[in-house]
């Protein structure tokens, strides 16, 4: 796929005006209190991975209107000592799979919590196991049109508070050092990790890579795609819908959550994704942290050639390096 959106020293400057509800800090603190009146964590259950050098826990905590979700919770086997602790969130139509699929963070010696996506699951990997029962409202079947005419209703309020949640779960979770507590994800994982980093205020860091979500207007010119793809798919057929869409969508708009953001940052994006275009990641990038009274710090990588895959497992090497700069030292 050749270069489609802007260039890169236009990406680099790229700082569209945020285009946000007057309400959009009351919506979600509102949403967020509500779903932080029960203790996070309902159960922590040891299994047999197969694994000798990784323990892992089947874990359930209380999301979103306190509906039980799952999650892999692993840690080095052997270590006693509290570490600091990498919240994962997977990408669109995954869920949490199996416990022996991602061990990167784990293996580099951190406590590793792997959300599982509510209502997904089903497009690729190895499954899910967390219904969605409040599935109900007006949209299509795919995820991001989920409850699409009504801000209370969308699908992705409700993830995204079930990944705020994850993060509180963790920190319950034994030997975790609830003080040093990173997010993580690539594409809808990247861009729940962009909200979680706006909407909880002491994260460590927040590891963002081809954020889906972010500058969510432009996408949707630029992309037929999915999931933006999806959006447009439903508007064509619903045609009187698209200002109850865009409003939804702009309580979900990651360059608000950048906005928010107090940890530091480490970003990366493929210039050829048609996936989740890279004006959004920049423009989350570019306005990261300009509410937090002080810069948090940030970095981001960009890979000229590639799509939606980004750098890859370079990338994932350049994210160690970082993150290990950002935790310091592990236990002997």
């Amino acid at each position: 796929m050749p270069a489609f959106d802007l260039p890169l020293r236009e990406l680099e400057q790229y700082r569209p005006d945020p285009e946000e509800p007057a309400d959009f800090d009351e919506f979600w603190l509102g949403t967020l209190k509500e779903a932080g009146q029960r203790d996070p964590v309902v159960s922590a259950r040891p299994v047999d991975s197969g694994l000798r050098l990784t323990q892992t826990w089947d874990v359930t905590f209380r999301g979103f209107a306190g509906d039980p979700v799952r999650a892999w919770y692993s840690r080095p086997a052997g270590v006693r000592a509290p570490l600091p602790a990498v919240v994962e969130y997977a990408g669109y139509g995954r869920g949490r799979g199996l416990p022996h699929e991602r061990l990167t963070w784990v293996n580099a010696g951190y406590a590793h919590l792997l959300m599982d996506n509510r209502g997904q699951g089903d497009q690729y990997g190895c499954g899910g196991d967390t219904p969605d029962p409040h599935a109900g409202a007006p949209g299509g079947p795919g995820p991001a049109v989920r409850g699409l005419l009504a801000p209370r209703d969308h699908h992705y309020r409700r993830l995204i508070t079930d990944a705020v949640r994850a993060v509180a779960a963790v920190r319950e979770l034994p030997g975790t050092d609830g003080g040093r507590v990173a997010v993580v994800g690539n594409s809808q994982g990247g861009g729940l990790a962009l909200a979680v980093a706006g909407l909880v205020p002491d994260l460590a860091a927040a590891l963002v890579t081809a954020p889906f979500l972010c500058g969510i207007r432009r996408a949707l010119d630029l992309t037929d795609a999915a999931p933006y793809g999806e959006i447009t798919a439903y508007l064509s057929v619903h045609r009187g819908a698209e200002q109850a869409t865009c409003r939804t969508l702009s309580y979900l708009e990651g360059i608000s959550f950048a906005r928010r953001a107090q940890a530091p940052a480490h970003f990366g994006v493929g210039l050829r994704d048609t996936v989740c275009p890279p004006s959004g990641a920049y423009a989350a990038f570019n306005r990261y942290g300009e509410l937090a009274g002080a810069d948090p710090g940030r970095e981001i990588h960009a890979y000229p050639y590639n799509g939606h895959e980004g750098g890859d497992a370079v990338h994932v090497r350049r994210q160690l390096n970082w993150l290990a700069g950002v935790f310091g030292p592990g236990p002997d």
